[in-house]
């Protein structure tokens, strides 16, 4: 499901930037818009990767506000198809989570950027605007980390086993890891249990883990979870 409106309310002063909020929680959709709707123009919302590329691809908006974690393939896969359109749509990442296969994926994907969703509403918007401008912006926290990533010659930015896995064994190794069950897995990923299972096998195959407990610790480690 998305939903796509289209603003009409008259606006006086300069062009407001144009945004896309994409995030598979509409409370929390809903909380952004509140934050940021006097600031920016919000012209269309999307909660999964097909709902995202069809409202970014229509509304060609300015900047696109990016959760990771989407039904469907998550952000990567969003940027990947929206690439076409990149850098005339510039998107921002906007997650919970910090972890390093996630801002590394995003930003070699394409992301201008990565905040974490602690970031105040004010502090959002100048974010915004910094990367409708052409800049790169980074929560305090991860613009060291980010760089020290892509400048490292003797060290992989992602994990080489991580590296294995496909962007929904990922999806499914983080949920897992972070305590669902099959069935709520199944229903946020939108697949079936069978298919949660198939991918939960895959991924202690290749990982070379035992059972479920392996796999959280090992996730845990790598700061996945």
């Amino acid at each position: 499901m998305n939903a796509t409106e289209t603003s009409t309310e008259q606006h006086e002063g300069p062009p407001r930037t144009r945004v896309v909020l994409v995030d598979d929680h509409r409370m929390f959709r809903t909380g952004v818009r509140a934050e940021i709707g006097e600031a920016v123009e919000v012209v269309g919302e999307a909660d999964d990767v097909a709902s995202a590329v069809a409202v970014v691809t229509e509304t060609r908006p300015e900047v696109v506000l990016l959760d990771v974690h989407l039904p469907g393939g998550g952000g990567v896969e969003v940027l990947r198809q929206c690439a076409p359109l990149i850098p005339t749509v510039r998107f921002l990442a906007l997650s919970v989570s910090d972890a390093a296969d996630d801002v590394i994926g995003v930003i070699r994907g394409g992301a201008r950027g990565y905040v974490t969703k602690s970031i105040t509403g004010e502090e959002l918007i100048r974010a915004i605007g910094r990367v409708g401008e052409g800049d790169a912006v980074f929560s305090p926290r991860l613009a060291g980390f980010v760089l020290d990533a892509f400048a490292a010659t003797d060290v992989p930015p992602i994990d080489e086993d991580l590296d294995r896995l496909t962007q929904r064994e990922r999806e499914v190794l983080r949920l897992i890891a972070r305590g669902y069950a099959y069935k709520e897995i199944a229903r946020r990923l939108v697949i079936s249990v069978k298919t949660v299972e198939t991918h939960v096998s895959a991924v202690l195959r290749k990982l070379q883990l035992s059972n479920r407990h392996e796999l959280t610790r090992w996730a845990t480690d790598r700061r996945l979870v």
